[in-house]
């Protein structure tokens, strides 16, 4: 299988920058993860969306995928309970 690019939306610093470092290097570990499977088990799509959504921990991490570029978008990091897509 391809190696999928990895791209953040500007807004995800900010988002990032919220998060304890320990969790902050479980969040980052996932994310570099979905190089190699853009769609892991456990993972869920969005609603009336093209966005998937995963969990690592408490926090949820939402983000498209572009098959036919073979990238991956993350749009959004948060807490679960603060986030609303």
């Amino acid at each position: 299988m391809a190696e999928y690019s990895l791209y953040f939306r500007a807004s995800v610093g900010k988002d990032l920058r919220a998060i304890p470092k320990k969790d902050l290097k479980m969040i980052l570990h996932r994310v570099k993860s979905l190089a190699t499977e853009p769609r892991p088990i456990g993972c869920e799509k969005l609603t009336g969306q093209e966005r998937y959504r995963i969990r690592q921990g408490r926090y949820r991490i939402a983000y498209s995928i572009q098959a036919k570029e073979l990238t991956v978008w993350i749009a959004k990091v948060g807490h679960r309970k603060d986030i609303y897509w």
